[in-house]
């Protein structure tokens, strides 16, 4: 058996990179970011599947954090 020392838990927790620093982020990290539900997320992805802010990694759906922040802030409807 395997222990962890709280040292090695500690570590780990202090090199999680915040949200607003992350370069992409997940469906469900941007819903929780951005205040938009993950089915319009996936809707937005799939209505723009060649914008610079889409990223897809097999069936996952990235969004470049700062690319999608100014597309939201040129749109007035999502």
């Amino acid at each position: 058996m395997i222990k962890t020392t709280e040292t090695e838990f500690e570590r780990t927790e202090n090199t999680a990179i915040p949200v607003w620093k992350r370069y992409t982020l997940t469906v469900t990290e941007a819903a929780g970011y951005y205040h938009i539900g993950e089915g319009k997320l996936r809707r937005i992805a799939e209505e723009h599947p060649d914008a610079d802010f889409i990223i897809q990694n097999g069936n996952r759906v990235l969004f470049k954090r700062e690319r999608f922040e100014r597309f939201l802030d040129g749109s007035t409807v999502i």
